[in-house]
């Protein structure tokens, strides 16, 4: 949990820049958020466009014995990723910033 009294260069920077200090406060807080997040949109992007080549491959009836369970894998990347990206959004230290006004 970050410090309630900050410093005072951590005083000086929230007079001058309070956006600033801020975003530095939620960084310190949840560390590599952001990337976190891009990785998770990224993970289900390459899920989804697999997902499509392998739903191809089985209407198309090629090699379906292999096609299903690969299929059935990047569904579940898919499903995992949202459910990530869902968790990540709904964490305890995000409940706070959806309460503010």
């Amino acid at each position: 949990m970050p410090d309630p009294n900050p410093s005072p260069a951590g005083r000086r920077l929230q007079q001058r820049d309070p956006e600033a200090f801020e975003r530095l406060r939620a960084e310190a807080a949840a560390p590599y958020k952001g990337l976190r997040q891009f990785i998770y949109v990224a993970f289900a992007a390459s899920g989804g466009i697999g997902s499509f080549i392998f739903l191809t491959q089985i209407l198309a009836g090629r090699d379906v014995s292999s096609a299903l369970p690969n299929f059935a894998l990047q569904v579940g990347v898919v499903a995992l990723m949202i459910a990530l990206l869902r968790w990540e959004r709904r964490s305890p230290k995000n409940a706070a910033k959806r309460k503010k006004p």
